[in-house]
């Protein structure tokens, strides 16, 4: 039975529903962006930040990151029914309509910001506001259907946790998050990149045309050997900005320098030909990004 008639015919529970919406906020993906920002709170605290502030920043945050991935699948739902990797999320099983889909992304962007604003500060909210619209509109809507330069630009839209932990914080914006915001702003294409070449296929399918797709294995390991090597260069930048102690420098370069090997190891294997296993790359950005933001929550706290 096609996905089309089971959504026509299922019922589904209440608690099946309340798992869907859930589903709609993109859960891993929101792990990984708060990940960026209760560490920058540190840095901008220079140690331990409020609780009670962390708390609002994070429960806000994740609003805002939810409103923002359920836009998405709102606006995706017409390809997703074509893709393997997308052929189980809410809106294509039917679990979620639609119509429900677009008030939960706008009722949480909505509250998202006025909590923001109400908990933190007036900085915070706007740039989480910005966020929401970089990710929807300016990826989702404008550039991921057209460029294989899509992740590179619509990839900025997971760059702003950083800058919305540091304002929380300080009310203002520094030197430290805008390199933090650089340095996750290059980290994002040779993490996505992996991925778009795990599922050209899908995504040829359904004519998306990420750097996968429009070009060969090896062309695209080597674009991400070249972004790992700028995003661990400015990881070290952060060394003389925010004047970081040994522990996030020794970070900066053990974990930088297995991303860069993972990195080349992806090209190298794509260019003999063999199977390049992409997803190794994938994971191994996650847990070096975890690691590196770990470094700098950790890095404050000690006195070298």
């Amino acid at each position: 039975m096609s996905s089309t008639s089971q959504t026509a015919t299922t019922e589904y529970s209440f608690g099946q529903k309340l798992r869907g919406y859930f589903a709609l906020t993109k859960p891993r993906v929101m792990e990984l962006l708060l990940v960026s920002t209760v560490p920058v709170m540190f840095l901008a605290e220079g140690g331990l930040p409020d609780l009670w502030l962390v708390f609002a920043t994070v429960f806000g945050g994740a609003m805002s990151a939810a409103s923002a991935a359920s836009f998405n699948m709102y606006l995706d739902r017409d390809i997703d029914v074509h893709m393997k990797r997308t052929e189980n999320r809410p809106l294509v099983t039917g679990e979620v309509s639609p119509r429900g889909a677009l008030a939960f992304s706008w009722v949480l962007a909505v509250v998202s910001t006025i909590w923001l604003l109400a908990f933190t500060n007036w900085l915070a909210a706007t740039l989480s506001a910005v966020a929401i619209f970089f990710y929807v509109v300016i990826y989702t809507m404008i550039l991921k259907r057209r460029t294989e330069q899509n992740i590179i630009w619509g990839g900025i839209a997971g760059c702003f946790p950083v800058v919305i932990g540091w304002s929380a914080v300080t009310g203002s914006l520094d030197w430290p998050p805008l390199v933090l915001f650089v340095l996750v702003f290059l980290w994002t294409p040779p993490h996505y990149w992996p991925l778009s070449m795990k599922y050209k296929h899908d995504y040829d399918d359904v004519d998306v045309p990420m750097l996968g797709v429009t070009r060969s294995a090896w062309q695209v390991g080597l674009q991400v050997i070249l972004y790992a090597w700028a995003t661990v260069a400015c990881s070290l930048l952060l060394v003389p900005v925010a004047q970081m102690g040994i522990v996030y420098t020794a970070s900066a370069l053990v974990f930088g320098g297995w991303f860069i090997y993972e990195s080349h190891r992806l090209y190298n294997r794509a260019l003999r030909g063999t199977e390049p296993r992409p997803m190794r790359v994938f994971h191994a950005s996650i847990t070096y990004l975890t690691l590196i933001f770990l470094a700098v929550a950790v890095d404050p706290l000690l006195p070298f």
